[in-house]
């Protein structure tokens, strides 16, 4: 490739990065894992610009390579879970935490809280975890109609399949998702009195505080803790017992996760250095909290432009 096409190449595929690594990241539940595709990616589209024919847009001609890409990469794979979803039996105060590294965990994706709302709706957690429930190419096809809005005609092209076959796919896709509903998520712009409230809480480790903010049926998670909790009593049992936090020595700096309100959590050491300990995600509906999925993933805290200490 001379140098001339390589700099067309960069100057025409490079503004779809961040729209493809987000695609990448819904098809296969791993931040780490959709940073490794969209290089491959874009490794391959390089490679094969030469005899791009300009039949789609670049943009379709990316969106097909990295797609395919996706489902190579999950052939053999098991699907990504949240400890709620891979165990539907909330835990008791008698299960100890026991961390599982076997298990390949979902994980949260940074978004830009630039982003217009129903970008951040294709990216929430809940919706991503629900897509690892359906088989790579029921949830492709899932994916290119419903949140790219593709035809089926240019869905078919993409994967290489009738019409037919993408219609039949996608009824079973929404079948399987009937019961997903997030139209009354709270964006993070709307709750700011709720998380100040939370962040104040938090670091006073005021338990009742915190509970109050809580839904009846809020669920706790903490992957790889496969262990999760239900309910204010089960939570607050959680964090009066389990959770190594002192009051007034820890740090909460905000981010954005999933289109959701995140938290990097940082406790002191003995030396009373603030150091990475989680990454919280919550999920606010109607004013209440109704999920905090607590990462504890610290490899994440640098992708989200968490510092090392706070």
């Amino acid at each position: 490739m001379t140098v001339d096409v390589a700099t067309d190449f960069a100057t025409a595929a490079d503004p779809f990065r961040r729209e493809l690594l987000a695609h990448c990241y819904r098809m296969l539940g791993s931040l780490h894992d959709a940073e490794d595709v969209l290089q491959e990616t874009y490794l391959r589209a390089w490679k094969a610009y030469g005899r791009f024919e300009g039949r789609s847009s670049v943009r379709t001609w990316l969106y097909r390579i990295a797609t395919n890409t996706c489902l190579t990469a999950l052939d053999g794979r098991s699907r990504r879970p949240l400890p709620a979803g891979l165990s539907g039996q909330s835990a008791t105060r008698e299960d100890p935490l026991t961390e599982d590294h076997e298990v390949p965990w979902l994980e949260p994706f940074p978004t830009d809280p630039a982003v217009i709302v129903a970008e951040r709706e294709r990216t929430r957690l809940a919706f991503v975890a629900a897509l690892q429930h359906l088989p790579p190419r029921q949830r492709a096809v899932l994916v290119l109609r419903d949140v790219l809005r593709l035809t089926a005609a240019e869905t078919a092209d993409e994967l290489d399949m009738t019409v037919a076959a993408v219609n039949s796919a996608l009824q079973r896709a929404h079948a399987q998702l009937k019961d997903l509903s997030e139209d009354q998520v709270t964006e993070p712009e709307d709750a700011k009195e709720l998380l100040d409230r939370w962040v104040r809480a938090f670091v006073a480790k005021d338990v009742p505080a915190i509970v109050a903010m809580f839904s009846e049926d809020v669920v706790w998670e903490m992957p790889p803790y496969p262990q999760w909790y239900r309910g204010p009593d089960m939570v607050a049992w959680h964090l009066t017992n389990q959770c190594p936090a002192v009051p007034d020595r820890a740090r909460m700096i905000a981010v954005e996760a999933n289109g959701q309100p995140a938290y990097g959590l940082y406790l002191e050491d003995e030396d009373g250095v603030p150091r990475p300990f989680n990454l919280q995600v919550l999920t606010v509906v109607n004013g209440r909290i109704t999920r905090v999925s607590s990462f504890f993933d610290l490899s994440l805290f640098p992708r989200f432009g968490l510092p090392s200490t706070a």
